[in-house]
């Protein structure tokens, strides 16, 4: 139960294994945004990996819970971007490996909203990594987020004993960056795997 941040393979994105009658699948958000890139005479997204199977620390697939409070985050991207910036890193519903000038809002239902928004990996990277600077997050995080990875180092993992030896900013709020580390880990992966990730 809860918020998870998931990457999304091949079948799921084409709509074949689509099975829950009380959610809108993947399948007609894809639709809209080939269709929505067509608008803005970009190639459609179709090249969308399939899902690999489990292996521990692979890099092959991404899912997260998002636990934390983000109270101190949003602040932080307040402190550091603008408010388009802000809204850009903290409002998308969905993340794509492409470049995209500006998001994209599809008129078609996500888990958790009405609409659909999609943003472009390197844009949300760019902002994830301006982020990652102001709070000098360590090298030491999970470089992975294949089962949890980042949840558990800063839940249950090293996150706090490291914060003792290694002060800064980031061991002054470790929800902060915990959030800071999903959105830079999250956009790396759909940059390094050409997979999708959205919420689930």
């Amino acid at each position: 139960m809860g918020i998870h941040l998931v990457s999304v393979g091949a079948g799921e994105w084409s709509g074949e294994h689509d099975d829950d009658e009380e959610e809108v699948g993947y399948g007609p958000r894809a639709a809209a945004l080939n269709d929505a890139l067509r608008d803005r005479g970009l190639p459609p997204f179709t090249s969308v990996p399939e899902e690999a199977p489990f292996v521990r620390g692979s890099g092959l697939a991404f899912e997260e819970k998002l636990v934390p409070p983000m109270d101190g985050f949003v602040a932080l991207c307040e402190e550091h971007l603008s408010a388009a910036e802000t809204d850009l890193l903290c409002g998308w519903t969905l993340l794509v490996p492409m470049s995209l000038d500006e998001e994209i809002r599809l008129p078609v239902a996500s888990r958790y909203t009405d609409e659909t928004m999609v943003a472009g990996a390197p844009q949300v990277l760019a902002l994830a990594e301006c982020l990652a600077a102001a709070v000098e997050l360590p090298s030491a995080v999970p470089a992975t987020s294949d089962n949890l990875d980042l949840t558990t180092w800063f839940r249950d993992g090293p996150a706090k004993d490291l914060a003792a030896t290694r002060p800064g900013p980031w061991a002054d709020d470790l929800d902060t960056a915990f959030y800071v580390a999903l959105y830079l880990r999250a956009a790396q992966f759909v940059l390094r795997r050409g997979s999708p990730v959205a919420y689930s």
